[in-house]
């Protein structure tokens, strides 16, 4: 028995709002925007969409895909930094509800941006211990809410969207999830985090608590382009396979440069590595299931094909996950 990734979903919010509508809001240029991350634009939720919207949307489309109804998945784990409420109830439950998968076992996973991989290895692992059938990952994100859009080293980086996959148990060998790393820093927690004033004990009524996304630009680049470098050397190891033998590298869609410069030190062409942080930015958990769809859609993706997967984010967090497609 193996795990496969038997469908994908997506959903995009409508509102795109390109490198220029920011320059008009912070001191910045289409052109530096470009040259120092390689994004052109990226989409907000409207007013009222929250991240439950977006994954129960992107979930819809997986199981529509897949050819199942909600009622046959057993698991649904969703990995988000913006869920909709803060500790509870979980936004998979949310989603659970909103899809109509009663009863399944539904969680969420705080992971970061490399959520997805971490939800995935959740996901796959509770399906061969539990004997499940079929199961919902999803990886969904409002982070535009939690933007501080008067910081210019932040502010341009992120983007709104939501990404899901459905995993099924096959008997057949050798495909699926293959194999998966995962890892964290939690010395280098301080440089990604939300700024978050304390209340004071109060019976007064207090203004509330808006998060906003703080970064050590610098170590998190450093963090991501040596973490590529490590996970590819620990993966391949791992799985006994060569670089050559990946169709595709299809790593957390956070900044192009971070991505040149890994496969600089990989030796690895740059084409190998999928890209389309220039439509979406950084969308953080649903940056690697949005990837995926978008080439399973452009006919990228066949079956047998070897694909590896990176991601990195705050925590800090890191993981890799090598799938026969």
């Amino acid at each position: 028995m193996s795990v496969m990734i038997r469908s994908t979903g997506v959903a995009i919010p409508q509102r795109r709002m390109e490198n220029a509508e920011l320059a008009a809001m912070v001191d910045t240029t289409d052109e530096w925007i470009r040259s120092h991350t390689g994004i052109r634009c990226r989409h907000i939720a409207a007013d009222g969409e929250l991240t439950s919207d977006l994954a129960a949307a992107a979930a819809t489309m997986a199981l529509e895909r897949a050819g199942i109804s909600a009622r046959e998945i057993d698991l649904l784990v969703l990995a988000t930094a913006t869920p909709d409420y803060l500790g509870f109830p979980s936004t998979a439950c949310l989603v659970q509800r909103k899809i109509g998968a009663d009863g399944c076992a539904a969680l969420d996973v705080v992971a970061g941006c490399t959520g997805f991989i971490y939800a995935l290895e959740v996901a796959a692992a509770m399906l061969e211990a539990r004997g499940g059938r079929n199961a919902l990952v999803i990886g969904a994100e409002t982070l535009t809410r939690i933007t501080d859009w008067k910081d210019r080293a932040t502010c341009v980086l992120f983007g709104d969207g939501a990404g899901a996959a459905v995993l099924s148990r096959i008997e057949e060998g050798g495909r699926g999830v293959l194999k998966t790393i995962l890892g964290a820093e939690g010395s280098g927690a301080g440089d990604l985090y939300l700024v978050q004033a304390p209340r004071e004990r109060s019976f007064e009524r207090s203004e509330p608590i808006v998060p906003r996304i703080a970064m050590n630009g610098q170590n998190v680049y450093n963090f991501a382009v040596k973490t590529i470098s490590v996970l590819v050397g620990r993966l391949l190891h791992a799985s006994v396979y060569k670089l050559e033998d990946f169709a595709w590298i299809v790593p957390h869609q956070a900044n192009a440069r971070i991505v040149q410069a890994a496969a600089k030190r990989l030796g690895a062409p740059e084409e190998r590595f999928y890209l389309n942080l220039e439509e979406y930015a950084n969308t953080s958990s649903a940056s690697i299931p949005i990837a995926l769809h978008e080439m399973t859609e452009k006919g990228l993706l066949k079956k047998g094909d070897l694909v590896m997967l990176i991601g990195f984010g705050s925590g800090l967090t890191y993981g890799a996950a090598a799938i026969r497609w």
